[in-house]
């Protein structure tokens, strides 16, 4: 949606106002401010992404009192520069870092820098969602979190992918998916507290099994990888991690091989991948023995590696 030069800014503070905690806006570029914005209901938890030009936000003590929708607020910097003080404290955000904010303080946000517009994804959750106590997520909340390790960047990648193709969502998916990142956004604030132990044990386990995920999907490639190696990766017992997955569609094992097919078969049916030989696009995925790798493909897809890239060549 568009609007004249002259309109967008305040077209903006209206949108923000209904939608987010009460806050002042401010810019430089009111006079033909630019900005872009999504959001993505998921039950309770709002999610959503921005793309904006530099501005300022300020949440005044006056507007805690007025009105606090009781919520926790994060965001994760894409790109550009966004820094936030509370009171005599300050912090700068640079791509990939996660600022947070409690409704309940106040707070000044700064958006970009110069004229760089400034890319990010915001989420806004009730307090009352996180699997931890309010005093623990407390004294997480108003640090800068990283976006690059960890927690973090478990939570940064579910976020950047969780907005990159939502037409793949159905109605019913929302209400599921803000659980899960209420839990991630649980996990974070927990180990940044330094209260693991505080997380309920339903949150604790639905975010290790989905680091566990994440780690698989990255090591993929290596042959070694195991459920004896996800599991000591992890600091647990081989037994508690078969336990972990015992309400999963899949076992450890199974997983493993089951990504690691998908991750071949989309290599085979890659036109720029024509010339790299199947023994060698299986090697990649952490197939070290071709006859292995030819009979787990073919009970997955009921063909032969060769032949499903015969049939999926493009015509010449």
């Amino acid at each position: 949606m568009d609007f004249p030069p002259e309109d967008r800014f305040e077209r903006w503070r209206e949108w923000v106002g209904r939608t987010h905690s009460p806050v002042e806006l401010t810019s430089d570029h009111a006079a033909d401010f630019r900005a872009h914005k999504r959001i993505l209901l998921l039950g309770e938890v709002t999610v959503w992404p921005a793309t904006v030009q530099p501005l300022v936000s300020r949440r005044t003590a006056k507007m805690v009192r007025r009105s606090d929708p009781d919520t926790y607020n994060l965001t994760l910097i894409l790109k550009g520069a966004v820094g936030a003080s509370w009171g005599r404290r300050d912090a700068d955000y640079r791509p990939y870092d996660l600022h947070s904010q409690n409704s309940s303080q106040p707070c000044t946000v700064r958006v970009g820098r110069n004229a760089q517009a400034v890319a990010f994804v915001g989420v806004e959750m009730p307090k009352d969602l996180l699997a931890l106590p309010r005093r623990s997520a407390d004294r997480a909340v108003d640090r800068r979190l990283s976006g690059r390790e960890g927690v973090g960047a478990l939570l940064a990648g579910f976020l950047t992918r969780l907005c990159s193709d939502t037409d793949a969502y159905l109605a019913t998916d929302g209400p599921r998916l803000g659980a899960v990142l209420a839990d991630l956004v649980s996990a974070l604030l927990a180990h940044t507290a330094e209260a693991d132990r505080e997380l309920s044990p339903d949150a604790a386990r639905r975010a290790l099994v989905l680091s566990i995920r994440a780690f698989i999907g990255r090591n993929l490639h290596n042959p070694d990888l195991t459920p004896r190696t996800v599991a000591a990766a992890h600091h647990i017992s081989p037994s508690h991690l078969y336990r972990l997955f015992e309400d999963e569609d899949l076992t450890v094992g199974a997983l493993i091989r089951r990504q690691r097919l998908e991750r071949a078969r989309r290599d085979l049916a890659d036109p720029a991948q024509r010339t790299v030989l199947v023994h060698e696009l299986a090697a990649r995925w952490g197939f070290t023995h071709h006859s292995a790798f030819t009979r787990a493909f073919r009970a997955a897809y009921g063909t032969s590696p060769s032949d499903y890239r015969q049939a999926t060549s493009p015509p010449r």
